[in-house]
């Protein structure tokens, strides 16, 4: 059994974690180890002043591969590294409210909050993600392996069932962080998709604050795993949290960096030809939701180019499951993203749910279109593409604020129109539900 040096338990370490420098951290350890800057720095490849200026930044270093090394070669724990990053551990992160009110305080306000939220799942799943995100949990011993546990979660977002989602998070979260304590670069990787997995469903069901933790946190572990792919995974997700919560400059920022990033890699594979064009797809989104027209056009033609070579169905398991149709299907959302329905209806003529492997993405589909035809002011398509998403794939009618505000819109102002009723009576709108009035 590995002992870990008392020294990382010490309360000088913990005044450096309470500080977040994990910088000074490393000079700790250092020092320990009766090394001079430049005995470290020769370990790690570096000269001594790289090695002064990483010690020296109180705040997160920009180059979380050399701390993740240097931290490895001091003998710092993993889980003391992380706390200092801001990752919890030794200090317990507060998990922000939605909005101005304190909800975590007032368990029958949470409740409102959520069922305001729409979310189809009982509220305790809910706060014991917020629980888990406060506290780690402790191992749930399971016997099953962590990537088929993973791999199953990752499904249950895919076939849209967001609640039984939230009710393994916290388990998977807890084995994901006792891997760590390997410092392994896979144990990093695996919790960092842990947290992106957590990201998409609490966006999908509107808790942006709580997904800006998880895509922090996925985004810091991806970078102590060294891999382009995870770390652009890890930022497209904080990206995407960035935009709903109107920060669309900074968005756009850790996409193109994301982007630099893949590019780096040299597109010698299709692995990461598909990274870069989700990259791309992205980017274009966030653009044309921040209004620039030229960049969000520009970004889905490369897109579009850079997937060319790609195949209609992705492989199993492939961390970006990006196809030619899939960049189409961003395309529509491009286009309403910049008010223009029409080119958005034209560019999904040639969607047809057979080309998505999973139900997420075929909801996804009619919903996006659902919104185009509402764009344009055709209550009767509208209902027509959310009905057909309701059966595909009812958490995106269901559970996404968004959809659900144009639900309650079509029951308040199209009460007849056909699907209507049906649709109102599954996000819990009476309006639609109880059938027309006078």
């Amino acid at each position: 059994m590995r002992t870990i040096d008392p020294l990382w338990s010490s309360a000088q370490v913990r005044t450096l974690v309470e500080r977040r420098d994990p910088g000074g951290l490393v000079r700790l350890g250092r020092i320990g180890r009766g090394w001079r800057q430049a005995d470290l720095g020769a370990r790690l490849g570096r000269d001594a002043s790289t090695v002064s200026r990483m010690e020296q930044r109180g705040d997160r270093p920009a180059d979380l591969g050399l701390l993740r090394s240097a931290a490895r070669e001091v003998g710092m724990p993993v889980h003391v590294l992380g706390a200092a990053l801001g990752l919890g551990g030794l200090a317990p992160t507060r998990v922000a409210a939605d909005g101005p009110c304190r909800a975590e305080e007032d368990p029958m306000r949470r409740r409102s909050l959520l069922a305001a939220a729409g979310l189809a799942a009982p509220a305790q799943l809910l706060v014991g993600v917020d629980d888990a995100l406060a506290v780690t949990p402790p191992p749930t011993g399971s016997a099953v392996p962590f990537d088929t546990r993973l791999a199953r979660a990752r499904s249950l977002f895919d076939v849209g069932k967001h609640g039984e989602l939230l009710e393994v998070l916290p388990g998977l979260l807890a084995d994901g962080h006792d891997a760590v304590r390997s410092r392994s670069d896979l144990s990093h990787a695996r919790l960092s998709a842990c947290y992106s997995l957590a990201s998409q469903v609490l966006v999908k069901i509107g808790r942006y604050e709580r997904a800006r933790l998880t895509a922090d946190r996925a985004t810091v572990y991806a970078g102590l795993s060294g891999s382009a792919l995870v770390a652009a995974a890890a930022a497209r997700e904080l990206s995407i949290v960035l935009r709903h919560q109107a920060q669309a400059a900074t968005a756009q920022r850790v996409i193109l960096d994301a982007v630099a990033g893949i590019e780096a890699t040299g597109l010698r594979n299709q692995a990461q030809a598909a990274a870069y064009a989700q990259m791309l797809c992205t980017t274009s989104y966030t653009a044309a939701r921040a209004g620039d027209r030229d960049q969000a056009q520009a970004m889905i033609r490369e897109a579009a180019q850079a997937s060319r070579g790609l195949p209609h169905q992705a492989p199993a398991g492939r961390l970006f499951a990006l196809t030619p149709a899939a960049v189409t299907l961003y395309e529509v959302g491009v286009h309403w993203a910049l008010g223009d329905a029409g080119a958005a209806l034209r560019a999904g003529r040639t969607l047809r749910a057979g080309q998505f492997a999973t139900a997420e993405r075929r909801g996804r589909m009619h919903t996006d279109l659902g919104r185009a035809w509402w764009q344009w002011g055709k209550p009767e398509q509208t209902a027509q593409e959310l009905l057909a998403a309701l059966r595909v794939s009812p958490g995106e009618v269901r559970d996404r604020p968004a959809i659900r505000s144009i639900v309650g819109d079509l029951a308040e102002r199209h009460p007849r129109v056909s699907g209507v009723r049906e649709l109102a009576g599954a996000v819990g709108d009476r309006r639609g539900a109880d059938g027309p009035r006078g």
